[in-house]
């Protein structure tokens, strides 16, 4: 791993009241880049934050629009907890190097398991935490049985397979709902041959289903987090939000059926971008219910859900 003794030196260098490090892991493909967000004194914990779908990047934005800083609000949170945090880049995103595009759950498993060795070695922690967001939850649930594992965070995590989930929010939206019976077929086509016939689907469906992504989606679609989750006995920590339009708090049932054993937690008026919005019961309306929602994706100045750092960070220092 290049560089490695160059950052663990900086590392133990640091004053006690350290600035965000910039931390770096050489893969065989390019050079990935993070963020690691220090405690004063002795980290408590590590995490690994693993960020959400598409080209999201380590701070929770991405160039589609996305703009919440909620990688870099939640890391900094736990690190004032006394949870050393690192957020990352996925290949190919903000300034890590690579094809965005030539990924499967294997390669970010590699990629997981590099950063996780760097982690482990920088801060002296016996183990590693990881934190999921939305499609990073199913990342880190297959990541589970890598060494230095101590637990799994799953923020908004999905319980099904992603193509049932996919399929609701094109049912929720009218403009969308006529092109479910085409969706269906396109995405039985890529199940069964890895391919889809997308000429019915309007550009923004068929998109989903481009050549250059097809076999990492097809990977997720035929992966059920259910099964990941009990498949490994680590601890588990699962967050929802009830104000969340992508991945609903119900979610989380065939999680909770895996791995009754995990912690459970619902946050009132959580959206999908960690942040406090409204609770449908208490809006004046579906509308200002979808718009306070939407809302916070395309304001980092939000602060997080007020009720998530004081619930994740316990999890993580808590002796195992």
């Amino acid at each position: 791993m290049r560089c490695l003794a160059l950052i663990l030196a900086l590392l133990s260098a640091l004053p006690a009241a350290a600035d965000p490090v910039a931390l770096e892991v050489q893969r065989p493909f390019a050079t990935l880049h993070g963020t690691l967000e220090r405690p004063e004194g002795p980290a408590r914990a590590a995490a690994l934050i693993l960020p959400g779908s598409g080209p999201t990047d380590r701070n929770g934005n991405s160039h589609l629009g996305l703009a919440s800083d909620a990688y870099r609000l939640l890391a900094e949170g736990l690190a004032a907890q006394g949870i050393a945090a690192l957020r990352i880049d996925k290949r190919g995103i903000g300034a890590s190097e690579g094809d965005p595009n030539a990924v499967s759950l294997a390669a970010y498993r590699e990629d997981t398991a590099a950063w996780v060795a760097l982690l482990r070695a920088g801060t002296g922690t016996p183990c590693v935490w990881l934190i999921g967001h939305s499609e990073g939850a199913i990342l880190a649930a297959d990541a589970a049985a890598l060494p230095d594992i101590c637990g799994l965070v799953l923020l908004a995590g999905p319980g099904r397979p992603l193509g049932a989930l996919m399929r609701d929010q094109i049912a929720a939206q009218p403009a969308l709902r006529p092109y479910l019976p085409a969706f269906d077929t396109a995405l039985a086509q890529l199940i069964e041959t890895g391919t889809a016939e997308t000429a019915a689907l309007p550009p923004g469906l068929a998109a989903i289903f481009g050549p250059a992504t097809r076999a990492y989606l097809r990977e997720l679609v035929t992966t059920d987090p259910a099964a990941q989750l009990a498949a490994t006995d680590l601890p588990v920590l699962m967050i929802h939000g009830d104000a969340d339009l992508q991945v609903p708090p119900s979610e989380a049932a065939p999680l909770a059926t895996a791995r009754p054993d995990a912690m459970r937690v619902t946050l009132s008026g959580m959206t999908h971008m960690l942040k406090r919005a409204i609770p449908l019961d208490e809006a004046a309306s579906l509308e200002a219910y979808v718009n306070a929602s939407l809302a916070t994706y395309a304001d980092p100045a939000l602060p997080l859900h007020d009720g998530l750092i004081p619930a994740v960070a316990p999890f993580l220092a808590a002796p195992p």
